[in-house]
């Protein structure tokens, strides 16, 4: 605390803020940038375990479909019925051995044996009539209408068995028998090794089928490591087995650690550097910041204006100038604030003033209609008295959107028919498509005849109308409007849709912000007022595109009242 009571030189404290300036950013950016790197780092490794665990099981899940499948296929050939003759004439035998040797090593060994393991028949001729011997039964699996057997794995050979069914005695069963190669399944787990990894799979039980050369035992904190479980493959569930690879962090992250130490030889030699530079530039710096200061006091004290200190680095005397420009620019600021603040009530009092534009107007109006009336008004007369009563219709239908846009009326909920309001805004704009021969389609759920829903029935078909208006004014002639309404367990959904030419992808997230219009001539408050409806009643509108390639307005509104 002494140090920070006891008066510092400007020397001094320039160069304690140009030590702490330089070696706190550098700390903080080298930290971060290798905690940064550290979790980039860490995250794709997990990624990349993740990714190759769920590849190589789903090959282990294939590989075991096709053994399965292999076994339960051919348990029902025709030529396994030789095993009730004892197989004399070798046939079975011959069968066995083409396939072992067809099958390139996959199988080390194929049988059909008798309910007491003895060998009836087999792919080496010199096994025949001696007893098989199986380990107990490990997994049992069901395959194309086959029930399979697996035996627990012994001398790296997975036994698979299934009943072969005999056609002349149901009493004497043979089973068909295939020693799958575990090679097989290791070469697999050796595909997904990459470094210094290693790769365990095991079973329901958390049994080891088969593994990698395992690294050394470690603490399950020191490791990284990513769990696959099997899926199964086509109509095969799987057998629930799982695998597991294993990454140390020591080697995973062994780049990071060097990049580690890089960095803090980095940030000693910044600092280092940062004392031979400080040393100097302080020197520079202290006589100008001295003049600068009474330049400042002299304009606090007296408020005139001298000339700013000369000498010294450049940016001390950028800083001189800034700090004259700076008493101007505020001095302008001033005057500025003071005449933003007046056009901020000259625009209030505008605003408020619109609502009191409707008076003229439909004096204006008025007058020009009692004109029309007038016999002895020409033609021409009558034709400009008209172009006066359509324009400041045009104008009060204009300023009571901008009314609605900026002051939304209070909703006035009742519980309404959705369907009634619906059908009422399309008999409302029959005629209005009728000028362009244009069809309005409604279909509703026939579940919805009485649906009744909390809303404003007035300003819901101002929603309505809006959009169906909408599409109207944009489809050609005869175009096609669907009006669609159904229900979900949660909400109604109200659906416009059209065969036009549609709202471009880029263009759909503006179609309900204020003056956003398509259409030549509007002013691009419908849709705006439209979404400020639907939010006050708790729902929500969107668009897509439609299934006629047109555009689709889909509104959704909860169930306030769903009961008549």
């Amino acid at each position: 605390m002494s140090l920070f009571k006891k008066n510092l030189s400007v020397k001094q404290l320039l160069m304690g803020a140009f030590m702490l300036a330089v070696l706190i950013p550098s700390i903080t950016i080298a930290t971060l940038a290798f905690v940064e790197a550290r979790n980039a780092l860490k995250f794709e490794i997990e990624h990349d375990l993740k990714t190759r665990a769920a590849a190589a099981i789903d090959e282990i899940d294939r590989l075991m479909f096709e053994r399965l499948q292999n076994v339960a296929s051919w348990s029902q050939l025709e030529v396994m019925q030789d095993a009730s003759i004892g197989d004399i004439d070798k046939r079975l035998s011959t069968f066995l051995a083409d396939l072992k040797k067809n099958y390139n090593g996959v199988y080390s060994g194929l049988y059909v044996i008798d309910q007491n393991n003895k060998i009836i028949s087999s792919s080496e001729s010199s096994l025949i009539n001696q007893k098989l011997k199986l380990n107990s039964i490990w997994e049992k699996t069901f395959l194309n209408s086959t029930n399979l057997e697996l035996y627990e794995i012994s001398s790296e050979k997975l036994a698979i068995s299934t009943m072969i069914r005999n056609e002349f005695s149901s009493n004497h069963p043979y089973y068909l028998v295939a020693d799958f190669n575990q090679q097989q399944l290791t070469q697999v787990l050796n595909h997904a090794i990459t470094g210094h990894s290693a790769v365990i799979l095991t079973d329901r039980h958390q049994k080891p089928i088969a593994n990698t050369t395992l690294l050394q035992k470690k603490p399950y904190s020191q490791t990284i490591r990513s769990i696959a479980i099997s899926q199964g493959f086509k109509n095969f569930k799987g057998l629930n087995w799982q695998l597991e690879i294993i990454k140390y962090r020591d080697d995973a992250l062994a780049p990071i650690k060097q990049m580690g130490l890089i960095i803090l030889a980095l940030s000693m030699m910044i600092v280092l550097i940062s004392l031979l530079i400080a040393l100097p530039v302080t020197k520079q710096i202290t006589i100008p910041i001295s003049k600068l200061t009474s330049f400042a006091k002299n304009y606090v004290s007296s408020g005139i204006q001298s000339k700013p200190p000369e000498g010294g680095p450049i940016e001390i005397r950028e800083m001189a100038n800034a700090f004259t420009r700076m008493i101007f620019d505020l001095e302008k600021s001033q005057e500025n604030l003071t005449r933003a603040a007046k056009l901020a009530v000259v625009g209030e009092m505008a605003a408020a003033m619109s609502h009191e534009i409707r008076t003229p107007l439909g004096i204006i109006r008025s007058s020009a209609q009692v004109l029309m009336r007038e016999p002895q008004l020409t033609n021409e007369g009558k034709e400009v008295c008209g172009f006066v009563v359509s324009e400041t219709e045009r104008l009060n239908k204009l300023v009571s959107t901008l009314i609605d846009a900026a002051k939304p009326r209070e909703l006035d909920l009742k519980p309404s028919s959705i369907v009634q309001v619906s059908q009422h805004a399309i008999d409302l704009l029959q005629a209005e498509a009728a000028k362009k021969q244009i069809q309005l389609h409604f279909e509703n759920n026939v579940n919805l005849g009485e649906l009744k829903l909390n809303i404003d029935a007035e300003q819901m078909t101002q929603v309505l109308l809006n959009l169906l208006l909408n599409a109207i004014q944009i489809l050609p002639e005869k175009g096609q409007i669907w009006l669609k309404i159904s229900d979900t367990l949660e909400h109604v959904e109200i659906s416009v849709a059209d065969d036009g030419p549609g709202i471009p992808a880029d263009k759909r997230d503006h179609v309900f912000d204020p003056f956003f219009s398509q259409r030549a001539g509007g002013i691009g408050l419908g849709l705006a007022i439209v979404r400020q409806i639907i939010y006050a009643h708790f729902g929500e509108i969107f668009i897509q595109k439609s299934s006629k390639q047109g555009a689709e307005f889909i509104i959704r509104l909860p169930y306030l009242i769903n009961s008549q």
